[in-house]
């Protein structure tokens, strides 16, 4: 537990308690059709393990042992919250100590941590509506059990998450084939879990990267809040006298230090080969197992693209989920691109060793990647 004077920094029961609050109610669906579409969630989940092996030649049965959880939207939100917890408790940790060091440092962490409580759950409640499925690398490895005790998870704790009625509003929003976009979304999110228990050494690699560039933030609360403010003066179009406009960057951007820019540059590169694979294997497999998938897609496409509210806009910019999109988009390309130039093994190689990894520009130039990684290496 990170706290000061027996007070949490961050109050981790309110937060979920606040999302559970405030959180959209699903689609409306009988008991009898939650069951259906949970049971088919599992086979699809299931079934989706041999189609993404055979597609990307990544991985054996053996290595998928990790749990899949079909939940509702506070289950999700309760997921998140430990993993959140169990990412940034190094840097809650640091900042404890700072505060810890100041006047008032403990008032102001019991009172903070209330009021970093409600903005998570807040947050969470936003996002709990529009996630479909996720890979949870970073869950934590030993879990509480039911009747008592803990357990070690494999894989260091991570879990596929698939959210049954985020999914069931979305395909009848588009007016799809239920079984069919139920498999596609499968086939994304199995691809994420095959990338992180195919390889043992991204989920690692990714955090350390995830925890340099926290290990770089500026820790003083009123820095933050000034940063905050900022992003809130953007976000509203408004900025104070003698400032420059900051394009509208996200918090995070706003945030980083110049060592974080460098980290971030290569967490974006990551995420956007991550994200664009699972893209790639999604409509690669699709045609043979999903009948529909070419109008699954188009929607699909059309969904993301289309205006939100004003309020939906502003908080996806403050986020930085714009950027998530644009990662969708890149990656895909970049993975497309190497494939038709190296074919699967070839691209495979990507999954090496953290040298192997494409930087930023390479998912722009994705020829420049296959010259550093293939042709010197035959040279």
């Amino acid at each position: 537990m990170t706290s000061i004077g027996g007070a949490e920094m961050v109050d981790w029961n309110l937060a979920v308690a606040t999302a559970t609050r405030l959180v959209r109610p699903g689609p409306d669906v009988s008991r009898d059709e939650a069951r259906a579409v949970v049971a088919e969630l599992r086979r699809h989940a299931k079934a989706s393990e041999e189609h993404v092996r055979g597609f990307t030649r990544l991985g054996t049965e053996e290595t998928h042992n990790t749990p899949v959880l079909v939940v509702d939207r506070p289950g999700w939100v309760r997921a998140n919250v430990a993993g959140f917890r169990e990412l940034l408790k190094p840097l809650l940790d640091k900042m404890q100590e700072r505060r810890g060091n100041t006047p008032g440092g403990a008032v102001f962490g019991a009172v903070g941590g209330k009021v970093t409580g409600v903005e998570l759950g807040m947050l969470l409640s936003f996002l709990s509506s529009r996630v479909l499925g996720q890979y949870e690398t970073f869950a934590p490895a030993t879990r509480e059990l039911p009747g008592g005790g803990s357990a070690t998870a494999p894989n260091g704790g991570g879990r596929l998450l698939l959210v049954a009625p985020n999914i069931v509003h979305v395909e009848r929003e588009l007016d799809v084939q239920p079984h069919d976009f139920r498999l596609w979304v499968c086939l994304h999110e199995e691809t994420h879990r095959t990338q992180f228990t195919a390889v043992p050494w991204l989920r690692d690699h990714l955090e350390g990267e995830i925890q340099s560039f926290l290990g770089e933030t500026e820790v003083d609360p009123m820095t933050v809040l000034e940063r905050v403010r900022e992003a809130a003066q953007s976000l509203a179009g408004g900025r104070p006298e003698g400032e420059e406009d900051d394009g509208g960057r996200s918090l995070v951007e706003i945030v980083q230090t110049p060592a974080q820019r460098e980290i971030l540059g290569r967490l974006t590169a990551v995420m956007s080969l991550l994200e664009g694979h699972a893209d790639f294997v999604m409509d690669g497999v699709g045609p043979e197992v999903v009948p529909t998938v070419a109008e699954i897609r188009e929607k699909f496409q059309q969904r993301r693209a289309k205006g939100a509210s004003r309020l939906d806009m502003a908080l996806r910019k403050l986020l930085g989920l714009d950027a998530k999109l644009r990662q969708y988009r890149d990656g895909e390309r970049f993975v497309r691109a190497v494939v038709e130039q190296v074919g699967m093994d070839g691209f495979n190689r990507v999954w090496t060793s953290p040298n192997t990894l494409p930087t930023k520009a390479e998912i722009a130039k994705p020829a420049d990647w296959v010259t550093r990684v293939h042709r010197k290496a035959e040279s």
